[in-house]
């Protein structure tokens, strides 16, 4: 058969593979999300996330030790408390869990870059992502709190800064916090546009942030809306966002390259918790590839046109690349 154009012709090896593929991703660009809780000795498994663990301070320096080794030299921490109260006091004191465990990190392993998740839900006796009004969370008697909580991070030692609340204005409100506190250098990675997902039950119960009662539809988007995400994210670019996350992941590759397409900002996906489970529960009964679906999980994120990727996957993925099974 005369074709003149063949494209199974560039698919013949896996060098050949490799040399042209269009996306391309690198260790550089995880960052390994995980839990930290008060007290010592402590390693808890999380049941719904097979493999993962709530650490408290002593060991999460062995945790990152390990990540290091394996080339990831980000982390975002997520903090849980032993007290909780209505205006989530433990998110910005000065000796709360993750302030703690900020300064035991950058004490150990200076060259560990640290995002803080700047947000109340962990902390707050109901669970919500900000002060009640009643049963509503009121936006701007919650700002002052997350700018709070931004600053109180910094000066533990965060090199970076991830509001999720979803509150509007908060990029503004901690911007002018982290300024007024002398962390002008101090970048923010906002949750610009983070859905009210089914994806996010695992995370729930890991960081025992469970709303009381209803739900967080109030604040967090709409999933059905795909304009919303663009004009979610333009408003923080505008109010001073350096970085912006998509979250979750798996799903929302359309809002990925959209957000990429319209802003001039690096843009972050979040494989959630949701997602991270479902490929651990599939692969324990012998269903999927764990790693395969992993790597094909990520390149679809990267592919999309995200250029950091959050994932509990961190070193499984760092291995995956060396194997040249990914990237």
């Amino acid at each position: 058969m005369d074709m003149a154009m063949r494209p199974r012709r560039l698919r013949t090896s896996e060098t050949l593979r490799r040399m042209v593929r269009e996306t391309r991703v690198s260790k550089s660009a995880l960052i390994y999300p995980t839990f930290v809780v008060e007290g010592q000795g402590r390693q808890e498994e999380i049941p719904s996330m097979a493999g993962q663990y709530r650490y408290s301070v002593d060991k999460l320096l062995y945790k990152a030790e390990e990540m290091l080794e394996a080339g990831i030299d980000k982390m975002m921490i997520f903090g849980i408390p032993d007290h909780k109260d209505a205006c989530g006091s433990e998110a910005y004191a000065e000796h709360g869990v993750v302030q703690q465990a900020m300064a035991a990190l950058k004490a150990r392993f200076p060259e560990l870059y640290l995002i803080g998740d700047v947000c109340m839900c962990e902390y707050t006796s109901h669970g919500h992502c900000g002060i009640l009004e009643g049963d509503y969370v009121d936006n701007d008697k919650t700002l002052p709190y997350i700018a709070r909580i931004a600053a109180s991070q910094a000066a533990a030692g965060a090199d970076m800064v991830a509001p999720s609340d979803m509150m509007d204005g908060r990029v503004a409100a901690i911007r002018a916090a982290l300024d007024e506190a002398g962390f002008v250098k101090t970048p923010i990675f906002s949750y610009a546009v983070k859905y009210a997902s089914a994806f996010y039950g695992p995370f729930r119960e890991a960081a025992d942030s469970a709303p009381a009662f209803g739900d967080r539809k109030a604040y967090q988007m709409d999933w059905h809306n795909r304009r919303e995400a663009v004009k979610e994210a333009l408003a923080d670019v505008a109010e001073g966002a350096d970085l912006l996350m998509v979250k979750p992941a798996l799903a929302y590759g359309d809002i990925i390259s959209e957000v990429k397409a319209v802003t001039d900002v690096p843009v972050g996906a979040y494989s959630v918790s949701g997602e991270y489970s479902m490929i651990k529960t599939c692969a324990a009964h012998g269903y999927v590839d764990e790693t395969a679906i992993m790597c094909e999980v990520a390149g679809a994120a990267f592919r999309a046109g995200a250029d950091v990727y959050l994932t509990y996957f961190a070193k499984e993925l760092a291995r995956a690349m060396e194997e040249g099974r990914l990237g």
